[in-house]
Order: C-alpha cells, then structure tokens, then sequence
C-alpha cells in the first residue's frame, strides 16, 4: 500500500475536509451501522446505504468519511465513488492524532465558547476569537482562517463552535 499526502508536514484529514465529519456527534454510531451493511462491493452508493440504514445521505457520507478515515472505506477519484476496504489502520488514530480536532474538543470541553446568535467568541488562552457562521459557512479572526480562509478545513475555534452547537458533549468533554 502507498499513501501520499501533499506535503510531507500534512497529513491525511483530506485537507481538512473531514474534520466536520468527524466531528459529529453521530458519525462513530452511524460508521459502525454503516459498516455492517458494507458487503465488499466494488461501488458503494450512499443512497442505497441511506434506505437501508434508515439514515439521511448526509449521515451516511459522513459515516463513509469516518470509516474511510480508519481504512475501511476508500474513494476511487476516476470513478467519483466509495469501495469497501480493510487496511491495518488504528480506527481512532486520525481523531487522535489531528491536532485541530483535538484542540477543538478540548475548547468545547472547557467551556471556552460562548455562542451569540450566528456568532460565537472562543477564548484560546489569552485570546478571544470572534467565528461566523453564514449558513454551513464559518469565518475566523484567527490566524489559520487568515491564511487558508477554509481551503484547508476549518479552524479549530470554528470546530469548537460547530461541536457547541450541534450539542456533541459527552462524559469526559466533547466527542
């Protein structure tokens, strides 16, 4: 197997990309339903998992990003879909080891976003971060937003602010 990453200082969030969705509340749920109707098939279609899930198509993409995170499910870019796949990876490891999803649930955990409205202040250490939301949008006052204005993902105060809202605290801070 060969992995490649676009920078040897980057790693493989897909950029980001993925940090939403690993960021959701029931996303470890819904990857385990999901992995279940998984059947080795050459092509799999979110839809047709949706029906047979009983999940929205949202869910389910969010559940294949968590299961292709772990290396149970790849994305085949020629064909623009996901395949079933079993590589030795450690299921948790990309949680663990993305430091702004990390960072972002140890805000959240700490009580460090105050949400008001379609606005939030996030304090990060002597800090406070102003984040937007318009729509499925965030903006930042940070530097990461300054730099990459999204393309890499989100920050981790707009992270914290999502993880807030969506209500995703459990026992022992936020999941």
């Amino acid at each position: 197997t060969l992995t490649l990453s676009p920078d040897s200082a980057r790693g493989f969030s897909g950029e980001g990309g993925v940090l939403e969705a690993l960021a959701t509340e029931d996303a470890a749920a819904d990857a385990e339903l999901v992995s279940v109707l998984l059947a080795w098939e050459p092509r799999i279609e979110p839809a047709s998992l949706a029906e047979q899930s009983g999940l929205s198509v949202e869910r389910v993409r969010a559940a294949l990003t968590r299961l292709g995170t772990a290396g149970r499910v790849g994305y085949d870019l020629a064909d623009a879909a996901y395949f079933h796949r079993e590589l030795p990876y450690d299921a948790d490891r990309a949680e663990r080891h993305n430091p702004r999803l990390v960072a972002a649930r140890r805000l959240a955990g700490e009580g460090a976003v105050t949400l008001d409205g379609s606005r939030a202040t996030v304090a990060s250490g002597d800090r406070r971060y102003q984040v937007r939301e318009s729509g499925s949008a965030f903006s930042c006052t940070c530097q990461w937003w300054a730099d990459y204005r999204g393309r890499r993902g989100p920050c981790k105060h707009a992270l914290a602010v999502r993880m807030v809202r969506r209500g995703a605290t459990v026992a022992g801070g936020v999941r």
